[in-house]
């Protein structure tokens, strides 16, 4: 039984919806994006579907599937490799070959030349960019094909392509008299590979939490501003601690003309927002920084850039999965931590960290619903399949946004991360 089994039973009426608890397959065939934070959202019409997952695979146990898979992984050897994320579930994690952020996972894309297929534990958005960025014949697998991203799905291609046309007839396309453009695109790597293209053509680039700072810094010595999707708060948060003052980033929704915003304001401004969030991360809030240095005296609180502007400036320190990860491991003391990012992984921070005591900043946080659809009756099935000769589940960027989305990558790839600022100095 995992651990989120577990908080589904201890609390039903107070925490996550107690579909967790049922096998994913069970969603698949519903629009939306299933039980978890994503709940409340709204999946879109083309969202990805899973077709069924053969009996044999949703009536096995986790052992007999555990063994399954190690059987298959042995079969496979070099030929096949796993990727995971760090949101994946415990009973995925132990299977992975590598183990990281996006930064840390499209890189890894890149460094297994004799892999013939590359298994993507994430969601939709990462087994496209590691098709993106693998070898020529290397075949890129999503177990299950539904597990998209609310956040990607928030900025799509059309209403991107829209936002530039009125930002374009607004700025026009001359540069200033130091060579910038009027406006830079930039996307989170939360994104699909068409909007990752749209960046590669327009002189744009590919960011992740583990490095936005560096790419909004690129950014800004080639354009005036930076239109910046779809996550909003990571976007805030970012050039806010590059000293942009906040009425210089207006919110962008897509629903309204300019915007929402007025002319004057889009040219002065620097940042441009766009209207999009993460559900795992939007339900941290100042109020449980409170309540956790109340109940816990000299807490560290560290949280996801993704949370709301106002949850990173109450905690000590704010950085990307691995960032949290490589702070809890730094700790020389025993030392009490609160977490302001998905269960899964700050459960598996407890299990491997036991001299600390380490805590998710909201109780009855919601497992990322998408991320949770990877289950190891999924894994099993396409390993075997594999196994057998047979690809399923392969996930395909077109040639040609490949290789818009590739050149904007690369930019991506060449920012590396800065290094890590700790307690008060993160602040």
């Amino acid at each position: 039984m995992t651990s989120v089994d577990l908080l589904v039973q201890a609390a039903p009426s107070a925490t996550c919806d107690s579909g967790l608890a049922q096998g994913p397959w069970d969603f698949d065939t519903v629009p939306g994006y299933g039980p978890g934070a994503s709940l409340d959202d709204t999946a879109p019409a083309s969202s990805p579907r899973q077709g069924a997952l053969p009996a044999q695979y949703r009536e096995a146990g986790d052992d007999e599937l555990s063994d399954r898979i190690a059987a298959a992984r042995a079969a496979l050897g070099p030929r096949a490799v796993v990727l995971g994320h760090f949101y994946q579930r415990d009973e995925i994690v132990q299977h992975a070959d590598f183990l990281g952020d996006s930064f840390q996972l499209a890189n890894a894309a890149q460094t297994v030349p004799d892999a013939e297929a590359i298994v993507f534990c994430g969601v939709h958005f990462m087994a496209e960019t590691a098709d993106v960025l693998a070898k020529p014949g290397q075949t890129v697998i999503l177990p299950n094909l539904a597990a998209g991203c609310s956040m990607a799905d928030m900025a799509d291609i059309d209403a991107v392509e829209d936002a530039w046309a009125q930002l374009t007839a607004l700025y026009g396309d001359e540069p200033d008299a130091d060579g910038r453009a009027p406006v830079i695109p930039v996307t989170y790597m939360n994104s699909a590979a068409d909007l990752k293209a749209f960046c590669g053509r327009h002189g744009g680039i590919v960011c992740t939490s583990s490095n936005a700072e560096t790419v909004l810094e690129w950014a800004f010595e080639r354009g005036q501003r930076v239109l910046f999707f779809p996550d909003q708060h990571l976007g805030r948060n970012t050039a806010k601690k590059l000293g942009v003052p906040l009425d210089r980033m207006p919110l962008w929704n897509p629903r309204l003309t300019l915007g929402g915003s007025s002319a004057e304001d889009l040219r002065d401004a620097r940042v441009i927002l766009w209207h999009g969030f993460c559900s795992v991360h939007k339900r941290f809030t100042v109020g449980q920084i409170e309540q956790a240095r109340a109940e816990h005296p000299g807490v560290r609180v560290i949280v996801h850039p993704e949370c709301a502007m106002a949850v990173v400036d109450a905690a000590d320190e704010a950085g990307s999965t691995d960032h949290i990860r490589k702070a809890v491991a730094a700790a020389t003391e025993p030392t009490t931590f609160a977490i302001g990012t998905e269960i899964n992984m700050v459960n598996r921070l407890a299990a491997e960290f036991p001299q600390h005591t380490i805590f998710c900043l909201d109780p009855v946080v919601c497992p990322c619903s998408t991320m949770y659809r990877i289950h190891p009756g999924y894994l099993a099935w396409v390993l075997e399949e594999l196994v057998a000769g047979r690809v399923v589940n392969q996930v395909t960027v077109p040639d040609d946004v490949a290789a818009d989305a590739r050149v904007a990558l690369e930019r991506m790839l060449a920012a590396k991360p800065k290094p890590a600022t700790t307690g008060s100095e993160a602040r």
